[in-house]
């Protein structure tokens, strides 16, 4: 019997990535989205093949799927400031009752459940790099909270489900990740920066532009969920990639791949933006064997010209 795995978010930037890579392992694929922020042009390349389901489906509501069922990997939600700002109450259901309703599901097929968690679950963090076991200075009130508080709490509910039901579980927690069917408009730096750049507009950059992040791209951060999905371990797994680069120096990487003329402009840094994101990925190394191949250079050269067809 071919295994199956139910994919939460599945018309998202990570979710679609998520369906090629279980289908390429011969694993027949049932996609759920709404489109709140998730996109059909994203998923439209599958819908020929035969081991893959589309059901449009709000996963706050409950969730039926016939059959058997072998995994389910919950990353519905909003994922980027713009969108968790415009839809602050959708992105706290997600992270809880679609957690709820997707782990339900997860014991009543007795299937393996990963949830997307995210490295703003350390918030603005005072530890760096930062690794599992630190918990983080989230600002629970403060417009992010949403966030922030829906992975934390997703996080929380995964834990009592594999703890009192005895569910296997799995948690990832996603750093910063760029790469093929991101949105132009989802307000993150690289399609914000590539944007503005094609376009000849100035660059605009948030704060000083001292602030740092590390970038993964895309392949290798689904690389990583792959193998953690098949791993033994419940607790939770930074997958990112560890090399930093402040965003005024990001900015001025894409500038110059691009080819543009655009200046870099300065504008108020958002309310509890975080100064530095850099993930430890021991962790990663030694349970799953696992890094990042794909170097900064190369990823970019791949996702520019993804954005040169979106552009318009």
């Amino acid at each position: 019997m071919k295994k199956v795995a139910v994919v939460t978010g599945g018309a998202g930037f990570l979710g679609s990535h998520l369906c090629d890579r279980l289908l390429a392992e011969d694993i027949s694929v049932i996609c759920i989205d709404n489109f709140l922020t998730g996109r059909i042009e994203n998923i439209e390349h599958l819908f020929g093949n035969p081991n893959f389901q589309f059901i449009k489906l709000d996963v706050t509501n409950f969730i039926h799927i016939p059959g058997n069922v072998d995994y389910i990997l919950h990353f519905a939600s909003p994922a980027s400031p713009i969108d968790y700002l415009k839809f602050p109450i959708q992105t706290l259901k997600v992270g809880s009752l679609g957690t709820h309703k997707s782990l339900g599901l997860a014991k009543e097929k007795n299937a393996r459940f990963l949830i997307a968690s995210t490295s703003e679950v350390y918030g603005d963090p005072l530890i760096h790099p930062q690794q599992e076991d630190y918990w983080g200075n989230v600002n629970p009130v403060g417009p992010r909270g949403v966030y922030d508080e829906a992975k934390r709490f997703a996080e929380a509910m995964t834990m009592a489900y594999h703890r009192y039901h005895g569910l296997e579980t799995r948690i990832v927690r996603i750093f910063n990740t760029y790469g093929p069917r991101m949105r132009l408009d989802d307000g993150r730096a690289l399609p914000a920066f590539i944007s503005q750049a094609l376009k000849g507009e100035d660059v605009t950059i948030f704060g000083d532009g001292k602030q740092t992040r590390s970038f993964c791209f895309v392949s290798d951060l689904i690389d990583g969920i792959y193998k953690l999905l098949l791993s033994n371990e419940p607790m939770p797994v930074n997958i990112g990639n560890p090399n930093e680069i402040t965003i005024e120096d990001f900015a001025k990487e894409v500038i110059k791949l691009t080819g543009s003329k655009s200046k870099l402009i300065y504008q108020e840094l958002p309310v509890d933006d975080p100064k530095v994101r850099q993930p430890d990925i021991t962790r990663a190394k030694n349970i799953l064997g696992w890094q990042p191949k794909v170097d900064r250079a190369e990823g970019l050269k791949i996702t520019l010209e993804y954005f040169k067809k979106e552009v318009k």
